[in-house]
């Protein structure tokens, strides 16, 4: 039970407790009250967006583990396809990285892609997602900062990638600005070509079940490509589709740009295969999100 006491200037007004308790705010004061602070300006875009890139990079800072698929995972595959078919395939490890290692890098980063939409399918999970959608910031804030904290850790991998293979032997005719030019145009596709992941990520109800089809789509993709030989010694209907594949098209891409080249259609298929991706995905996933 509360009491309530008046004070020496309530009492000098000679109010009582009876009058003091039936007296009622006035509306204008009240409205002082509340408009007398600003409200702070709603985030932009971009502000949130990097907001929600700096939570998934501290998610790295406080379960390190999650590095590995992009340390330990690229050297194993770097290492492993150089020397079991680099004899086989171009007489040498060392002839063989020269045409090896782009392509295993354009292959290994599409790979880990993947590993966006278990983060997101276990967010939903937690239910992290319905305290994200109850916030006054740009609806798709969350879905990009999860791609752009997943670009970091794209650009730590391909870093860990060349330098093992200039260790063992690759030499990048077209120097640092050939790299940086095929890393950043491998970075532009990875980041649209992760909205399908996303899309699995809502879609569907476990982390098995979005590994399991992730799985399914992208082996596929990846091995049936330019990644590890040339297709002209492939069937006629293989050629096909592996001429046709957009990872072909950035392998080649990033491929030529280390060389030294400018392969201009390749790139062109590259930026138009990223921007088809994320427009259908993008779209897509949005939906379900706004939806779930």
């Amino acid at each position: 039970m509360s009491t309530v006491t008046t004070t020496d200037k309530d009492r000098d007004n000679g109010k009582g407790l009876d009058q003091l308790a039936l007296e009622a705010p006035k509306a204008e004061e009240l409205a002082a009250l509340l408009l007398n602070k600003d409200r702070p300006p709603r985030p932009s875009a971009l502000s949130a967006s990097l907001t929600f890139g700096w939570r998934a990079m501290l998610k790295i800072k406080h379960v390190p583990e999650q590095l590995f698929d992009v340390t330990a995972f690229p050297i194993m595959m770097v290492l492993m396809y150089a020397y079991l078919f680099g004899g086989a395939l171009a007489g040498s490890v060392d002839e063989y990285i020269q045409f090896l290692l782009p392509g295993i890098l354009t292959m290994s980063i599409v790979m880990i892609t993947m590993y966006t939409g278990v983060a997101v399918n276990n967010d939903i999970t937690k239910g992290v997602f319905d305290r994200f959608r109850t916030l006054p910031i740009w609806r798709p804030a969350p879905m990009v900062g999860y791609l752009l904290g997943d670009v970091i850790r794209y650009l730590i991998a391909s870093a860990v990638m060349l330098s093992v293979g200039m260790i063992i032997g690759y030499r990048a005719d077209g120097g640092v600005v050939g790299i940086l030019a095929g890393v950043a145009l491998l970075m532009v596709f990875s980041f649209s070509f992760s909205w399908i992941w996303t899309m699995f990520g809502l879609l569907l109800r476990t982390e098995k079940s979005v590994m399991g089809v992730s799985m399914m789509v992208i082996f596929p993709l990846t091995f049936l490509s330019n990644v590890f030989v040339d297709p002209k010694t492939m069937p006629g209907w293989l050629q096909a589709f592996v001429n046709n594949s957009p990872v072909s098209h950035v392998s080649t891409a990033v491929r030529e740009l280390m060389a030294g080249n400018w392969p201009t259609a390749d790139i062109a298929w590259s930026l138009g295969w990223s921007a088809a991706l994320l427009l259908a995905f993008g779209t897509v996933t949005m939906r379900l999100y706004n939806r779930k």
